[in-house]
């Protein structure tokens, strides 16, 4: 999606892989190459003549063996085709800054972007040609000693749905440009041509004919053609979660390898809106080299460009040991169309984008000079003119090796277009390549090219600056930390509304993610405990699905996808293959706890399952509903509860029921205690459904299968237990529901508790005020529901017309249901309109041993769905006691925490963050205030004390950026955050003074698990005999449960459908773990009952019950790579110990292939 300054946006088997783990036994650190070391070098140089032509020999020697026969410097410089990796041995780690806190670790780096805020004044001053820079010169003779070498990448972006699906995308233009980028590299050797999305070239594989399929394979081997990123999709960075952004990647990555039997090193991501730390580390850590990025502030482009720091070394906040370092090529102007990649003077660079020649599609220059034909004639001025671009372009980087991207959206659809640029292109490169007085060449190249280029003149000259901490991996430049958010194009238009639009999918995604990864788990179970092929029928005949649900969640990673940025049309079809998947993996989910649990002896048979799920999706637009049992008198029903967790899950759960008199068994016919409460429902006329909530305190083992029963008329239990209703309204017709007894509030203040803290309410307004504790203290919370008109508002952009004025008027209804185990305050508020936009619940746990005990739910329903609420945005703000000086913390792909801080100098929608799953404040005291969600929104603290977070938007306009319409297709949704407010057992950092983020405490990890992985409900679709006394039937397959620190990314088989195809490979299952990092000044038990931690070795030999595990053995992230040097974990060796013990630091996320069969 190009910018113009007129135009918006536009636009086979794995390889045998050895990855790091770590073992108690093993301390050999990651080689990587030390800072250049100059002394050798000016010792031969002075003594030259005195050593001798003996030891001039050796040294020539030496370099020959190292580097091979070296081209002149005045040579057209040739690109390599062999791997190349920068290896030697480690440096120390360097010592952190002066002024950087010492009681925190922390990476040492020379440029965070906490310190890019804090120095830049935003003032935007207009910078001439270059409207967000300055006015770029250079003297001439900058290239006289390293003459300048101009690497130029054609390239199309094509964006897997936005303005059209992705299949009208490809029938219309991705598949033409895939047949163009064949038919024209194959004419002319010097060509060359990157593609990026894997979505597109899947499809267009399947369709071509195998000669055309040899072209292309051919032009990737003999590097024409280079495969960058090659995930399904160029994925967001905001709103993605790290489990997703890892499947998407490494279902791109496995596709492209099996098919081409290549392995892309070199990522670009030209089009995210903003970059997040978390996409460097797992690039990283999947082997990647290098990192192209575009969307950055343009005020933190220029302060870079400044200082040459636009290319550096991306450092992870918490590394010491430099182990997730990564090269990092940031573009330097506004957008990646050909007007703004030639150099700082779109006018000039419009006018060499020959695709805006007259014949063609595209829109002329918007500057009024257009491109002409390149010949004899005008080759010279021609060629000049770009150079000066060039040239001045090269200026904002350190070395003389410049990228030049060449392309825009969806480019090179004909065999015309694609001839019209290299024709031209090749024509300017061969009179500057003739012309050694220029002191420049010019080529096309790929972005291996590119960075190869680089780095070799990294290895022969030094562009390290005094007193530069730098990297080990590549010399010469700076190293940073931190992320790029919020990012904003353009004077004050903040890209900060994306964090929401669309709200509703974007929790559909989420659910997509968890079912897929429990389906995973299931697969991988059965297939693990068959050993037999009869068994094996039923997963894999379900592998084409499971299959297309991964792809079908890939897909949705994309920047215009997730990020809810799409075409209303686009977004129907992205939630049309997500419900699909999701239907597809909850039937065979239906089907696979029956072999689980022994129900169904034959294991391959087509019969349906006799079990459901407990949520049903009627549409793909709408939301989950629970599925009611019938409990007639005399019968029961079985409910199956599935834990994808790696701890045992003591948990209270709830299922729905017609009729309030049951009674709750467990698995061995015991009575359970239970709770009965009437079904709430958004509508003021009819706030009881009519059903009711039957609830239970369940426990179920690690990744494991419980069962209960709900039975009617069971003898030797006491039936659940009604809640007490109390309730308050304006109205005199409150209907009290069967068999609850009522009574009316009659104070101004009521109060719901459990044995951990109180709520107090505002009656008048439904409002949670403030939170009590048995220890005596208190917080104000002071809830508010609020919204901001936004006229300037679209898909993209938030840009609210001053502040959010609440909504919330006196009056309204509410509802308290008061039971042994939930408590619950229901609010359908008065508003200024007739039917509130919003109503919600707050609830309060009383499980035993459970994490809810601990945590207040809040369950907002929103409904933007008439015209009333167009351009409004709708947010819930806590306005609490915590004195956290405007700073906060959010996450970044639900994998780590960003600090933040509200400026000043930044308007207010620059002030909003993304936040995938939890945000929190920290006062000075340590009273933490913590925020978990199961979607993807928008967060800030405007005000000292306060966090609010947007809900939903809608928006009549289009903002300017190309998708030319608004969001209006808004649906009625349910936001479930979990908040948790903790006090620090020990002293804590000063968040306000510590430069670094935080991270959350062990109980908050295991609050935001429980919550974005919960428990999968299913029930029997029949009601059976209560006499009839089923065998007690669950599943427990850990052979103990993990450490709590210790979360597991995903157990999969990731090729089904070759599971039993000769050859077998002998590790057919990955294993993905992820070491937490928490904070030891909270509670380190966490109140969770954690008496085991990942600081000590987990075997994987004998973690599972009854099935054997060998050949385990690392990978990386993208389970193709044996080389260990190349992943960058700090503590390695080649291969799992032979007891089974693997150590993990914390913060990373390793992966191990191995095979499970049963025990014999």
């Amino acid at each position: 999606m190009a910018f113009s300054s007129f135009s918006a946006r536009r636009g086979g088997a794995w390889p045998h892989s050895l990855l790091p783990s770590t073992t108690a036994s093993s301390k050999s650190k990651h080689t990587r190459k030390p800072r250049r070391r100059l002394l050798l070098r000016d010792f031969l140089f002075a003594n030259f003549f005195t050593i001798g032509l003996s030891v001039s020999l050796f040294f020539f020697f030496l370099l020959l063996l190292r580097y091979g026969v070296p081209h002149p410097i005045t040579a057209g410089f040739k690109y390599s085709r062999s791997p190349i990796r920068f290896s030697k041995p480690p440096r120390k780690p360097v010592a952190r800054k002066p002024g950087q806190n010492d009681d925190v670790s922390g990476a040492a780096v020379d440029i965070t972007t906490k310190e890019l805020y804090d120095k830049i004044e935003f003032s935007d001053v207009d910078g001439g040609p270059w409207k967000q820079g300055w006015r770029v010169g250079y003297k001439g003779d900058e290239w006289d000693s390293e003459k300048l070498k101009v690497i130029v990448v054609p390239h199309s972006h094509n964006d897997p749905g936005w303005k059209l699906t992705v299949a009208e995308y490809y029938e219309r233009q991705s598949r033409h440009i895939l047949d163009t980028i064949v038919a024209t590299l194959s004419k002319d050797t010097r060509r060359k041509f990157i593609w990026e999305e894997m979505s597109y070239l899947e499809r267009w594989w399947k369709d071509s004919a195998d000669d055309k399929r040899e072209l292309f394979t051919n032009l990737v081997k003999n590097g024409q053609l280079e495969i960058v990123g090659g995930g399904w999709v160029m994925n967001d960075e905001a709103n993605s979660h790290y489990y997703a952004i890892i499947e998407q990647i490494t279902e791109g990555n496995l596709w492209l390898n099996e098919t081409v039997g290549v392995i892309p090193k070199n990522s670009w991501a030209i089009d995210p809106f903003g970059y997040s730390s978390t996409m460097a580390y797992l690039l990283r850590r999947m082997g990647f080299e290098n990192m192209l990025i575009q969307r950055t502030h343009y005020e933190l482009k220029k302060e870079l460009a400044l200082h040459k720091n636009l290319e550096y070394i991306w450092r992870q906040s918490w590394d010491v040991d430099e182990s997730t370092d990564i090269f990092v090529h940031m573009m330097p102007f506004y957008s990646y169309d050909v007007p703004h990649t030639c150099g700082p003077e779109p006018a000039i660079c419009c006018q060499f984008d020959f695709a805006r020649m007259r014949g063609f599609m595209y829109e002329f220059c918007p500057w009024g000079d257009n491109p002409v034909e390149t010949n004899q004639e005008n080759v010279q001025e021609r060629a000049l003119l770009l150079l000066d671009q060039y040239k001045k372009k090269s200026t904002l980087y350190r070395t003389n090796t410049l990228l030049i991207p060449l392309g825009d959206d969806f480019r090179y659809v004909s065999v015309e277009e694609a001839e019209a640029q290299f024709r031209n292109y090749q024509m300017l490169f061969d009179y500057i390549n003739s012309n050694p007085s220029l002191n420049a060449e010019a080529h096309f190249g790929t972005l291996e090219d590119y960075f190869r280029t680089l780095r070799e003149e990294a290895e022969r000259i030094n562009h390290t600056r005094p007193g530069e901490i730098g990297s080990g991996q590549v010399g010469g430049f700076p190293s940073l930390s931190g992320d790029f958010f919020t990012y904003a194009d353009r004077q004050q238009d903040y890209w900060s509304g994306y964090y929401v639009s669309r709200p509703f999918f974007k929790a559909v995604d989420r659910v997509l993610e968890h079912t897929l990864r429990a389906t995973d788990m299931m697969m991988a179970f059965l297939l693990g405990y068959c050993g037999r092929a009869q068994c094996e029928k039923l997963p894999i005949g379900f592998s084409y699905k499971l299959a297309a649900a991964r792809r079908n969640l890939a897909l949705f990673q994309h920047h215009d996808g997730v990020t809810g940025t799409a075409k209303d049309h686009v977004v129907l079809d992205y939630g049309t293959r997500m419900h699909t998947s999701l239907q597809d993996l909850q039937i065979f989910m239906s089907k696979a706890i029956e072999v689980l649990l022994g129900i169904r002896h034959d294991k391959y048979d087509i019969n349906p399952s006799q079990f459901e799920p407990e949520q049903v999706r009627s549409k793909y637009d709408v939301q989950p509903v629970h599925r009611a049992i019938m409990a007639r008198e005399g019968t029961r029903q079985t409910v199956v509860l599935f834990n994808p967790s790696e701890q045992i899950r003591e948990e209270v759960v709830m299922v729905i029921v017609n009729r309030p008199d049951v009674t709750v068994l467990d698995l061995n016919w015991t009575c359970v205690p239970s709770q009965i409460s009437p079904e709430l429902q958004h509508d003021k006329s009819k706030i009881f459904t009519g059903r009711h909530r039957v609830y239970w305190q369940a426990s179920v083992p690690a990744l494991g299968l419980q069962t209960y029963h709900i039975t009617n008329g069971f003898a030797g239990c006491e039936k659940a237990k009604p809640a007490k209703i109390r309730y308050f309204s304006k109205s005199s017709s409150f209907s009290c529901p069967t068999p609850y007894p009522c009574s009316k509030v009659e104070a101004d203040v009521a109060e719901i508790q459990n044995r951990h803290q109180t709520l107090t309410f505002d009656v008048n307004h439904g409002l949670l005020q403030k939170i009590s504790y048995k220890t005596g203290t208190q917080n104000v919370v002071g809830e508010e529901i609020a919204m901001y008109s936004s006229w300037g508002s679209g898909a993209y952009l938030f840009k609210p017309d001053g502040d959010a004025l609440p909504i919330i008027a006196a009056g309204g209804q509410m509802v308290i249901s008061e039971g042994p185990l939930v408590q619950e305050v229901y609010s359908y508020p008065s508003t200024q309109w007739e039917k509130s936009p919003i109503s919600h619940s707050t609830r309060l746990y009383n499980g035993e041993n459970t994490v809810q005990e601990f945590l207040i739910e809040k369950e907002y329903h929103v409904e933007l769905l008439d015209q009333q609420f167009n351009d409004k945005e709708l947010i819930v703000r806590y306005k609490t006691d915590i004195d956290n000086k405007r700073v906060f913390f959010s996450d970044l792909n639900g994998f780590q925490m960003s600090r933040r801080e509200t400026y000043d100098k930044i308007p207010l929608q620059g002030n909003y963050y993304p936040m995938p799953s939890l945000a929190f404040m920290q006062g000075s005291n340590g009273q933490r205030f913590s925020v978990h969600s199961r979607q993807s929104l928008g967060v800030a603290s405007l005000k000292n004390g306060w966090l609010e977070i947007m809900l939903d938007r809608r928006l009549v306009r289009d903002d300017g950026r190309g998708l030319g319409q608004g969001v209006m297709d808004n649906r009625a949704m349910n936001v479930v955050f979990h908040i948790l407010v903790e006090a620090n057992i020990s002293s804590a950092s000063n968040p306000v003074s510590n430069p670094l983020p935080l991270n959350p405490s062990l109980l908050s990890h295991r609050v935001g698990a429980d919550l974005n992985y919960p428990l999968h409900a299913f029930v029997s679709k029949k009601p059976e005999d209560l006499s009839v006394q089923p065998p007690p039937r669950s599943f427990s397959p850990l052979a103990a449960p993990l450490p709590c620190d210790l979360h597991i990314v995903s157990l999969k088989v990731p090729q089904p459908l070759k599971f039993s195809q000769p050859p077998l490979e002998d590790s057919r299952f990955v294993l993905t773990l992820q070491r937490r990092s928490w904070d030891y000044s909270y509670c380190r038990k966490g109140r969770s009952n954690c008496t085991k931690f990942a600081d000590e070795t987990v075997n994987l030999l004998n973690m599972f019950r009854e099935l054997t595990v060998s050949n385990a053995r690392p990978t990386s992230l993208n389970l193709l790579h044996e080389d260990t040097d190349m992943l960058g974990y700090t503590e390695q060796f080649g291969d799992v110990a032979p007891e089974g013990q693997v150590l993990i630091s914390p913060m990373e996320i390793q992966a191990y292939k191995m095979e499970l069969q049963p025990h014999q």
